[in-house]
């Protein structure tokens, strides 16, 4: 699968700038002379081109750190929820959201061939009240009942939702996010290095933390841009009509104007740009979705929490 055209790059020296300075105030002064030049060479290596689009990247936190800090972060996110009785509780609706996302991963397989080995999850939760859908580093997956009840979304729909969910731990923007994260606290890997056993373990306490706050925080207009363009494809590929990522943002603007917690449009903001270069986008991937090769299918591998810890 050819890779896409790039997106514009991500102003780094913004972050570079406000890590630096979070180093010298908070870094011991001892090490400060050390510090502030040895971070600035980490950040400049740190920088990346994305997978899929090739835009310039921060990644001063690995995709592998990501990983591993997202089955942590997503532990801890579910299991009180496991416990609440609020995970897959209607057989019907996750059926429905699986069979989607199993159309998806294959595509996703494709874009980059290594993602095999993850652990492609889906959990469907029981809040009617919350509007959203994440798709962690390393495939562990999330859509929440809210989405049906508020949108009454089609299968076509809830493919853009998931597809474009997916397209964002496809790009690495988990790790990207994370690695903003640590680079605005302090920059804990370097100072972690240089400051000895005092400081051992601050950075990865800081990964396990930024993994959790990373599904919180707004993505750049560039991140979205690139999950909205891998997003339709992965859809469009797995069988479903590109139209509906028209349909789907039009929906979530007038979501946006009630009273339901709208977690999704807190992160994945809906300007009518967006609904106008998502249109653009449906010539090129009609021919995509009117394909009538036969779909792969990828089977999920269902995931309780007494095995998740041992993944």
């Amino acid at each position: 699968m050819p890779r896409l055209t790039p997106a514009a790059a991500i102003a780094s020296p913004v972050v570079t700038a406000a890590t630096l300075g979070a180093v010298r105030r908070a870094a011991p002064r001892v090490f400060r002379p050390v510090i502030v030049p040895v971070l600035a060479a980490v950040l400049l290596a740190a920088c990346q081109s994305a997978p899929v689009t090739g835009r310039s990247q921060l990644l001063i936190v690995p995709e592998e750190t990501a990983i591993a800090s997202s089955q942590t972060a997503y532990m801890q996110m579910l299991s009180p929820l496991q416990k609440q009785g609020k995970l897959d509780n209607d057989p019907a609706v996750t059926k429905r959201i699986v069979t989607i996302t199993e159309r998806l991963v294959p595509h996703a397989i494709n874009y980059r061939p290594e993602t095999a080995e993850w652990q492609w999850s889906v959990k469907v939760i029981d809040d009617p009240k919350t509007v959203n859908a994440w798709c962690m580093a390393g495939g562990r997956m999330a859509f929440y009942t809210g989405l049906i009840v508020a949108l009454k979304p089609t299968d076509d729909e809830i493919a853009q939702v998931m597809g474009h969910e997916i397209a964002h731990a496809l790009a690495k923007h988990q790790a990207e996010k994370m690695s903003q994260t640590m680079a605005k606290q302090v920059g804990l890997n370097v100072v972690g290095v240089l400051a000895g056993p005092k400081f051992s373990g601050l950075a990865m306490q800081a990964a396990n933390s930024a993994a959790q706050v990373a599904l919180t925080l707004p993505n750049s207009r560039e991140a979205e841009s690139e999950a909205d363009r891998i997003g339709i494809e992965l859809a469009a590929r797995a069988g479903y009509d590109p139209r509906s990522a028209v349909t789907l943002w039009q929906k979530m603007a007038k979501v946006s104007g009630g009273s339901g917690k709208s977690d999704f449009l807190s992160t994945h903001p809906a300007p009518e740009k967006r609904q106008e270069a998502l249109a653009a986008l449906v010539p090129q991937m009609l021919p995509y979705f009117e394909d009538r090769s036969p779909r792969p299918v990828f089977r999920l591998k269902p995931v309780t929490f007494a095995t998740a810890r041992a993944e």
